[in-house]
């Protein structure tokens, strides 16, 4: 759910944040004074295009900041998760518009796209009204829609299986299916690859051996010294360590019956000969078996300079050459088995279609037994909201001769008459803003158990509607709110009255005679008042606060 919203320096809102809670949520105020503005901006955060228009005239940039639970919207986890973007149950969005048209977005404090942006979007809020996110339009949604209220997650997770299936017996057809010349040329040039690898790549350790000796016969001479000259300082010069720790320890020997600590301190000092000497076997024995090869050298040498050429003509790391030898032989394997694999893989595909198109016709035959309930449901609520000629039609083809999709062989599509006496066409063309949020509220009621949003903003859903209506469609919010949070920018007290909570939306001047926008929850007595004004009448009268008074206990 949508929890904060911070804007600054956006059109006529300087600062302002909004805090928001479960339940309807009413937004309320006098014509212009920036309840659509507060769209807009949360719009930016769900990836809408930014307009320099929308930075504030005295301000170098706008901001806004949006934070969303996803707790509870899976799809949404997983997007980010597969974004690499997530942050535990919290998602934090955040746009900047530059003046100098430049803009900026950030998910969860990381850098993203617009395009990111309205991927996501798609997971968080659905937008009902004639502003942007009017998902409803979309086909995709449609679907989705219809799917959801079919319950037939187990159809589409079979026809799911069949589709990857298939894609992936078409995929390795299509590498197999070139013409003859081109498989010819393929494993000449796998074959002289492989040539190559197999005379110089060799495993991570015996490379890692292969460097060792490098590094040990180009620095031979060094060594030699090193080791002469650490053995005559600890063993064999005229002063030595061992000399020194000898003496040390004969100093020590006659007083190590006074203390412990003195014949402890003798032990390690003998120890410590002791060491001295097998260290220095050790070196002489290195030192004598450590020789002076330059023609090694130069064999190693020229080994690791052809094992360094290969590995940066085929764009990897020394240590990957084996591994990738490995995989350019599956490869020719494969292309010279090309003709018997072919064969099988025809086959295989002829049962994957078949099984393919039993999934799709499952799945398209869920479809149409729960068109028919969905026309039914939300004809019945758009009667009650005042739209008693329209009908929603939901037209479904199938396609059995269809190219196999994600979703399919259906192509779904809502339409919509408005009146009895005209024809049905998409929802997108015959349906006014008003209209289309009723419509769109008659679906999320119809669909509230199944449907995934889980915030959902109704946008003039009242416009063209007043009385009995109005307060129908605020019932049927409030209803809605039992499975989302809903927020609704209302006209009309009957809808506010609904609401559990209520923002007033004011225009205000600033110290600096600026016109702003600002923002204020209200309390009962405070949300009274606000209901006695869009009642209407220059004047409010006690009648008119005890009329708003009986509507808020009525809601209640």
């Amino acid at each position: 759910m949508l929890n904060q919203i911070q804007v600054r320096d956006f059109a006529i809102i300087d600062r302002l944040e909004i805090d928001l809670e479960t339940g309807l949520t009413a937004l309320t105020g006098e014509t212009g004074a920036g309840k659509s503005i507060l769209l807009d901006a949360l719009g930016l955060c769900l990836g809408d295009r930014a307009d320099t228009a929308m930075v504030a005239n005295d301000a170098e940039r706008s901001e806004v900041h949006v934070r969303f639970d996803v707790s509870d919207t899976p799809a949404a986890r997983h997007w980010l998760g597969e974004e690499g973007l997530d942050e535990d149950d919290e998602c934090l969005l955040r746009r900047v518009i530059h003046r100098n048209g430049r803009s900026q977005a950030w998910i969860n404090g990381r850098p993203a796209t617009r395009a990111q942006l309205e991927a996501l979007g798609e997971y968080l809020v659905g937008v009902h009204g004639q502003h942007a996110h009017q998902a409803l339009m979309r086909a995709d949604n449609q679907r989705r829609s219809l799917d959801g209220f079919a319950g037939n997650l187990a159809e589409r997770d079979r026809l799911a299986s069949a589709y990857a299936g298939l894609r992936a017996v078409d995929d390795e057809i299509e590498r197999l299916s070139g013409g003859h010349e081109d498989h010819q040329d393929r494993m000449d040039l796998l074959r002289y690859q492989l040539e190559e690898l197999e005379a110089e790549a060799l495993e991570a350790d015996a490379l890692h051996a292969l460097e060792q000796e490098h590094r040990r016969l180009a620095g031979a001479e060094d060594i030699l010294n090193a080791c002469h000259t650490s053995l005559a300082m600890l063993y064999e010069g005229e002063t030595t360590a061992q000399s020194i720790i000898a003496q040390a320890e004969r100093s020590l020997e006659p007083h190590t019956d006074a203390d412990q600590a003195l014949a402890e301190a003798c032990d390690l000092l003998a120890n410590g000969q002791v060491q001295i000497e097998e260290a220095c076997q050790s070196l002489r024995h290195f030192a004598d078996r450590l020789e002076m090869d330059p023609q090694r050298l130069e064999e190693i040498d020229q080994k690791i300079s052809r094992i360094n050429d290969l590995a940066r003509k085929h764009h990897t790391e020394p240590e990957a050459l084996t591994g990738l030898a490995a995989a350019l032989r599956d490869e020719l394997e494969a292309l010279e088995n090309a003709d018997t694999r072919l064969a099988d893989l025809q086959q295989q595909r002829q049962a994957l279609v078949a099984d393919y198109h039993q999934a799709a016709a499952a799945l398209s035959a869920t479809r149409q037994t729960a068109a028919a309930a969905l026309e039914e449901r939300v004809n019945a609520l758009l009667a009650e909201l005042g739209m008693g000629g329209a009908a929603l039609l939901i037209r479904l083809e199938y396609n059995a001769d269809g190219e196999p999709g994600p979703n399919g062989l259906d192509r779904v599509g809502f339409d919509v008459r408005t009146n009895p006496d005209q024809p049905a066409a998409p929802l997108s063309k015959v349906a006014s803003g008003g209209e289309l949020s009723r419509i769109g509220l008659a679906l999320e009621v119809a669909t509230a158990d199944t449907a995934e949003l889980p915030t959902l903003i109704f946008d003039e859903a009242d416009t063209g509607i007043g009385g009995a209506v109005a307060e129908v469609v605020g019932r049927k919010l409030r209803e809605l709110a039992g499975h989302h949070q809903v927020l609704c920018i209302t006209h009309l007290p009957q809808v506010a009255a609904q609401a559990h909570h209520q923002l007033q939306i004011e225009k205000q001047q600033n110290p600096d005679g600026r016109t702003v926008t600002d923002v204020q929850p209200l309390d009962t007595e405070a949300r009274t008042r606000e209901l006695a004004r869009m009642l209407g009448g220059v004047e409010i009268t006690d009648n008119t606060l005890s009329h708003a008074r009986e509507m808020l206990e009525r809601a209640g």
